[in-house]
Order: C-alpha cells, then structure tokens, then sequence
C-alpha cells in the first residue's frame, strides 16, 4: 500500500502532502581535523538522522530515502569526506542535484587554521590522508585546494580554530535546533583584530574607536560581560549610535535574506584583544537583536586568550 502522506496531493487528513521541501537535508564537509565528527553528533543530539562517509554520489539517493521514510528522516545530516578519489561526482554538481529535484539542502563547511590543524594532527599521532611522503603541512594544502569550491559552495562556514568541543556542539545546536531552525539566525561574534579577522563574518564592525578599558586599572582584569565593564563601554560617546545603527542595519536586511534562502549570519564586533570593548558591543548587539524578534546569540571568539 502507498502511504497516505504520498498517495497524492493531500494525505487523509485534507492537508497538503509533504513535497522534498519539507525534508530538511544537512551536509557538512569540510578539512581533516576540522571538527566533522563532532558537527555529527551535535546534529544527532538535535535530532537529525546522521549518514557519516558518504560518498557524494550517493546523495541524491540519500536524500530521496529520507523524503519517502518520512518521520525522524525528514531531518537528515549527510557527512560528506569530498577528498574520495573513488566517486567522480562534484559536490557542486551533486548540490545543484538535490536542488533540481526540489530539496533544499544547507551545506556546513567546517574549517580552521593550519596551524592549529597540524597540532590537532600531530597530538593523536596521527598523518594527514593526503600527505603521501610530504609533511602534514604539505597533504593540508593539498585537501584546500580540493575543497576550494566546497568551501564556496557552503552556506555557512564554521572555523573551529578557536573552539574546543563543547563550544563547537553548542555552536551546531544554536544553529539546527529547536523548531524554528530554518529561521535566519545571527551570531554576534566578538574577537580581537591582533587574532585577525573571523573568515566566516558577514558584517565586521570595528569598536576600537571607543575608549579601551584596558587603560582603567580598575577595569583591566575584568571582561566585556561584566556590569563594570559594559556600563563603560556603553557609556561612551558614540557607543549607543554604533550600536543602534548596526541593529537597524541588520533588521532592514533581514528579510532580504531570508528571501533568498540565507539561514545564517555572523556579525562580528572586533576590538584589539577580543576582550572588552568588543564583547560589550557585541552582547549589547545580540540583546538588541532578540528583542526586535531576531534569533541572535553572542559568541566571544578570543575572551581568556590573553
């Protein structure tokens, strides 16, 4: 017997039957060591159906089971290693794929530094799977090049240079979970210039023109979250506009972006040390954010870095 949910237009309780629309598909790629195996499992705790190794032609079968399993499988991960030389298939070919036949996919490229790639590598012993006879260095720029366009391709990037486990899975559970996942949603991510600059920013708004409370003796030791701190910061000259502007200019794009099917947004906050001046701003940011009705949450990049 058909399902009812695909036996036709409406299933029997008179409602529109699901299209592969409905079916919310993730597929995370990204470097060696970059962090996929823990994308995967945050995206298992939230209650997707996770397909790790998959080999990228496989993906439009993948994606046309979960649509006919329904239930639990209409939110599926696909965990994707695009270095395999035994499939010919294009991640970008595969995508446009999924996209012709009506699914909606949202690919997550997990990045990070090579130099924090090559400790990560080099603390489990372990080689990199494209380094041959060659150094760690060498198979690493070896899979950028590969994944160039990848990377291109990714809807949102996510560099855990700077994160451990806990902060990545909770980074991938702000992201994917609750009901309102397909919803745009901002991190407001403060850090600090003399680190450079976050590669997955959208907007990066510059606070070093307000007074460092790294000067105030008082106020040195202590961070942008904390009340001394933030009461300086935003009691500034200039503070309250910089930040009313940047809310006004995210609001008015909001929309803009969601129309066309952008999901997430990082507006980093950059300040010299990621310490106060930025995580103020950005805290403020967030706050003014959700309280237009935007799913926002602020990160801190660099704070315990000094």
């Amino acid at each position: 017997m058909v399902p009812a949910e695909t036996a036709g237009a409406d299933n029997v309780l008179g409602q529109p039957a699901p299209t592969e629309a409905d079916t919310t598909l993730v597929v995370v790629t990204g470097l060696s060591g970059g962090g996929r195996s823990t994308v995967a499992r945050a995206l298992e705790n939230v209650g997707y159906y996770v397909v790790d190794n998959l080999p990228q032609a496989l993906m439009l079968d993948m994606a046309e089971l979960a649509f006919k399993a329904g239930g639990a499988a209409r939110r599926t991960a696909m965990v994707l290693d695009v270095r395999s030389r035994a499939f010919s298939t294009d991640l970008a070919g595969a995508i446009r794929e999924l996209k012709d036949r009506g699914f909606s996919p949202r690919v997550v490229f997990v990045d990070a530094d090579d130099e924090v790639l090559i400790r990560r590598f080099e603390s489990v012993r372990r080689s990199h799977p494209l380094q041959g006879e060659g150094r760690l260095a060498d198979g690493i720029a070896v899979e950028r090049a590969l994944l160039e366009e990848a990377r291109d391709q990714a809807d949102v990037i996510i560099d855990t240079s700077h994160l451990n486990v806990n902060q990545l899975r909770r980074r991938v559970e702000e992201l994917f979970g609750g009901e309102d996942a397909r919803r745009l949603r901002i991190t407001v991510l403060s850090f600090g210039f003399k680190y450079g600059l976050p590669p997955d920013a959208d907007f990066v708004m510059d606070a070093r023109f307000l007074p460092n409370p790294y000067w105030v003796p008082e106020l040195r030791e202590h961070t942008g979250r904390e009340e001394a701190v933030s009461s300086y910061v935003l009691g500034q000259e200039g503070a309250d506009a910089f930040v009313a502007g940047y809310a006004d200019l995210v609001n008015a794009t909001t929309a803009g972006f969601e129309r066309e099917g952008k999901r997430y947004l990082t507006v980093a906050v950059g300040c010299t040390g990621g310490k106060h001046r930025s995580v103020a701003i950005a805290e403020e940011l967030a706050s003014r954010l959700r309280e237009s009705g935007i799913a926002a949450n602020a990160q801190h990049r660099d704070l315990g870095r000094e």
